[in-house]
Formats: structure tokens, C-alpha cells, sequence
């Protein structure tokens, strides 16, 4: 396969980026030792919203919700049918072909389901012609994965790059063109306890002088290995975005790659504002091979001496060019920050898309 990888060193300063279920930064044992862990899927949610936000791409249009029944009707209105019940109606129909009905709110569906909106269009201009020449007829009910696939995922990039599952219409399930690692710190991580208090300011002078709230809320600080890679020849295929030119494609790549690096998850980002960027990615160009992550550079932790970044990226350096030699590894592009800026960077990757 044609791969892109970006292997980033990122640190991030006092931080709850990714919790678990009580509330506390996520953490794995590798190598043995404690080290802080941000989720692969933290980090695409980010991205996701990055590029829907920030980037000039406007193919970042996928939304991932349970609220679909809406969004038919109304397209279904769009194209024709003008009476709301009917239209209400067939949206449902649809949506419990798709995901399933909840069972105590037909207004939306039981699963959450990612769809571009091209896709909710071309579901409903096609059911719309059928309809017109019999308004009773039900028998787009075993075309929808086609309705679907005929509009492509034009805005819909985000579905090509994350993938989807779709339990109910199976032919609509897409394996992501893109693939992430959790982010691991590349030395030891413990979490810490922030203690806080808060004054009530009503309460009158004189009264005791204790807080009004005390609390506790746990954080990590690391430099954190990310990986990602992008597999193009997946990507370029016809049920991911084969019908965008070459040059489109390019556009979607780049903003990919931008958004990976620049996307925070947006936990605490009030309090414990923990936005960064990298201080090194190594981006890789593979006309042939396999997705290759370089955490094992760090399986024996990096100890402070003047700090943990220089000897993480290092480690790293070293590590690559190690299996480069040991398992013959090909390599045909190889471009770092912040040795080019990012443009450059990005330029250097996407001219391998075609």
C-alpha cells in the first residue's frame, strides 16, 4: 500500500486531555512503567472538529448522530414531497433501514450514525422520483446502500479517513483510509491532584472564613509518541473518495495532515488550557510497505536530565534509522519539523497523491 505516516513528539503541560470513567487523565503500563495515555479516539474526534472548523477542506461534513429522521424529511421536502406527514413519514421509514428506530422516540434512530450530507440528499432526491410515479411505493427500501453510494463522499471526507459501521445496511460499512495509535507518554507518568477551593461571594464578612467548595481534580503533564498514517490507495478507492481529482484529493490529504498536527482534544480547555503543537514529527512517503510505529524507541523509558523532549526525539531518530537497516524498510520520502515549516512539510508528503 501508499502510505503517509507522521510520527509526532508532542508535550503537553498540566492536563486532563482524556479521562476515564471516574474522571481521571488515562493511563497504560508499557515497558513496564506508569505512562500517561490520550486515546486514538480523543485525538479523531479533534481532528474531525478541527477540519470542519479551521481548514479551508469544506469536505469535512460528516456528522456522527442519532438525529437523522429530521435532516430526510426535510431533504425529502427539498426534492418533492411536499406533504410534512408523508414526508415525516418515509424519513422514518428510511431511518429504521439505516440505524434502526428508537423504540420509545421514533424521532431519532437507537445507534449513532455517520453520514455526510450529500448522502442524506441523494437518499432523499431518489426515493423522492420513486415516490413521484407511485406515492405509496416502498421499494427504494433495498436501495438505500445505493442511493447512498450514487452521490459519493464529496463532503464526506472525514467518513473515507475514520471509517464507519453501519449494523443495520452492512454494505455501508467503510474501513478508515486513516489509522492512529493512543498516544503513550515516552517516559514515566504518574497523575497528580490539583486541590481547589471556591469563595462564596454572597456569604456576609464575618462569618467564618472557609471556602464555600472544595474539591479535587486529577491532571499529567508528558511528552507524548502520537502516530498516524494514511493509507492513499484506500483512500482513492470508489467507495472513499475516488470520485474527487487528483488535486481535490491533495486538498484532503493536506488537511489531514494539518489537522493531526494541530488538533487539541478540547478537555479542560478552560481550566487547564493545554494547547500545544509538536516539536517534532518525522513525516514518511511509502510507495510500498506497511504501517510501522517507532513507540518501541521508548519501551525503556526516557529519564529527565535537561529536560525529556531532545532525548525522546533522539531515541527516536536512532530507533528509525535501526529498523530501517534491520528490516530493510524503504523510505522514499522523508521530511521533518522543524527543519521545514509546516507548508513545506506538507507540500513534500501530498505531492505522492495522484
Amino acid at each position: 500500500m501508499k502510505l503517509i505516516e507522521l510520527h509526532i513528539l508532542q508535550s503537553f503541560p498540566v492536563s486532563c486531555l482524556n479521562r476515564d470513567d471516574v474522571g481521571s487523565p488515562k493511563s497504560a503500563v508499557f515497558g513496564g512503567i506508569n505512562r500517561a495515555r490520550i486515546s486514538s479516539q480523543s485525538f479523531k474526534r479533534a481532528i474531525r472538529e478541527f477540519g470542519q472548523d479551521n481548514l479551508p477542506c469544506a469536505r469535512f461534513g460528516g456528522q456522527r448522530t442519532k438525529l437523522i429522521v429530521a435532516p430526510l424529511a426535510e431533504a425529502l421536502k427539498k426534492h418533492g414531497v411536499s406533504d410534512e406527514k408523508v414526508a415525516g413519514d418515509h424519513a422514518k421509514n428510511i431511518a429504521d433501514k439505516l440505524a434502526k428506530l428508537d423504540k420509545s422516540d421514533d424521532s431519532k434512530v437507537g445507534t449513532l450514525t455517520f453520514l455526510a450530507p450529500s448522502e442524506i440528499d441523494s437518499i432523499a432526491q431518489q426515493v423522492a422520483e420513486l415516490l413521484k410515479a407511485n406515492p405509496k411505493s416502498k421499494d427504494y427500501e433495498k436501495n438505500l446502500d445505493k442511493f447512498c453510494k450514487n452521490a459519493g463522499l464529496l463532503d464526506g471526507a472525514d467518513i473515507a479517513l475514520f471509517g464507519r459501521m453501519v449494523a443495520s445496511l452492512p454494505s455501508l460499512t467503510l474501513e478508515g483510509a486513516a489509522m492512529f495509535s493512543h498516544a503513550l507518554s515516552t517516559h514515566k507518568a504518574d497523575n497528580d491532584l490539583d486541590f481547589f477551593s471556591a469563595v462564596d461571594d454572597c456569604k456576609p464578612k464575618g462569618d467564618d472564613a472557609g471556602a464555600g467548595m472544595i474539591g479535587t481534580l486529577e491532571f499529567s503533564s508528558a511528552v507524548y509518541y502520537r502516530y498516524a498514517a494514511l493509507n492513499l490507495d484506500l483512500l482513492a478507492d470508489d467507495d472513499h473518495l475516488g470520485k474527487l481529482s487528483p488535486e481535490e484529493l491533495r486538498q484532503v490529504v493536506e488537511s489531514f495532515i494539518r489537522a493531526t498536527l494541530e488538533a487539541v482534544p478540547g478537555a479542560r480547555r478552560n481550566s487547564m488550557n493545554a494547547n500545544t503543537r509538536p516539536s517534532y514529527v518525522l513525516g514518511i512517503y511509502k510507495s510500498a510497505g506497511q504501517p510501522v510505529q517507532l513507540i518501541n524507541a521508548f519501551e525503556e523509558p526516557v529519564r529527565p536530565k535537561a529536560g525529556l523532549l531532545d532525548e525522546s526525539v533522539a531515541k527516536m531518530k536512532q530507533h528509525h534509522e535501526a529498523m530501517k537497516t534491520t528490516w530493510d524498510i524503504a523510505c522514499d520520502t522523508e521530511v521533518a519539523i522543524p527543519d521545514v515549516n509546516l507548508k513545506a512539510f506538507c507540500e513534500a508528503l501530498t505531492k505522492h497523491v495522484i
